[in-house]
């Protein structure tokens, strides 16, 4: 599917402003999971400025947006903010005393429909939410963003089996492949290359991108599965993108920055939001 100047423009400044306020509110904060939160942010990005029909976080036949990684909320709460539905003061409250806006999502926030953060879990509760909008009849779709570690635990494959017989075609996984989890590489955890084969092995539709490409993400999220098939985009990514020091860089999925690595983190990403 081709793609517009205008979705592009759209979906690079969002891209480039989730990278400055996720530094930004991560630093005020002391808070880290800044690594997986620029993983995800041109994603997050080309979902929410192109692809997630969502006029209202409170329109009964939106699309549904699942963070299965929920640890990388705070590309979430800035996407959010950037769509007008959380204030600048909540997003600056980000883990602080009384905020609603914690390490994962829950749900109570303006546009975020499920709590996660119990990884392995999300993509169940995406089906389910496909399941409820074939039974009604809702033309709402699902998409629920995925950890390549997270498909490391079995609860992802029994939804996966689940959706294929189901046939809900409403469905898209996206699979953040960025090769890294919270103690180590994936292929040394449990390697489960290749990926895009083991999906296309219970039944899903597979489709594989440059999870950097903004336009290549936004054509590709935007044509859904066909012939009953649920659909998995596996995006191609790298941790801490954006920011040289993280790129590929394990302790960034815990670490907090000091000043100095904040300054240099800022400058190369383009200044502060």
């Amino acid at each position: 599917m081709s793609v517009g100047d205008a979705q592009m423009q759209s979906a690079a400044s969002m891209a480039h402003s989730v990278r400055r306020l996720v530094l930004g509110v991560s630093k005020r904060a002391g808070v880290g999971h800044i690594g997986s939160e620029l993983s995800v942010a041109d994603i997050v990005a080309a979902l929410y400025s192109s692809v997630l029909h969502i006029p209202s976080p409170t329109d009964p036949a939106r699309d549904r947006f699942v963070l299965s990684k929920g640890h990388a909320a705070l590309a979430l709460y800035a996407a959010l903010y950037l769509r007008g539905w959380i204030t600048r003061e909540e997003l600056t409250s980000y883990c602080s005393n009384g905020s609603h806006l914690g390490v994962h999502p829950e749900r109570g926030t303006p546009g975020v429909d499920f709590s996660t953060g119990s990884l392995g879990q999300g993509l169940s509760v995406a089906v389910g939410a496909a399941l409820a909008a074939n039974i009604t009849g809702s033309p709402r779709r699902v998409f629920a963003l995925v950890s390549d570690a997270e498909c490391n635990e079995g609860a992802v494959w029994e939804a996966a089996m689940f959706a294929a017989h189901r046939r809900l075609d409403s469905l898209t996984a996206i699979i953040d492949l960025n090769g890294q989890q919270a103690l180590g590489y994936t292929a040394d955890v449990l390697d489960l290359q290749p990926m895009g084969v083991k999906w296309a092995a219970f039944g899903w539709d597979v489709a594989e991108v440059d999870g950097h490409d903004l336009g290549a993400l936004v054509g590709t999220l935007s044509a859904l599965a066909t012939g009953g098939r649920p659909r998995v985009v596996i995006a191609r990514t790298t941790f801490g993108k954006g920011v040289s020091y993280m790129e590929g860089q394990v302790p960034w999925h815990y670490l907090p920055m000091s000043d100095s690595q904040y300054e240099l983190a800022v400058a190369e990403v383009g200044g502060r939001e």
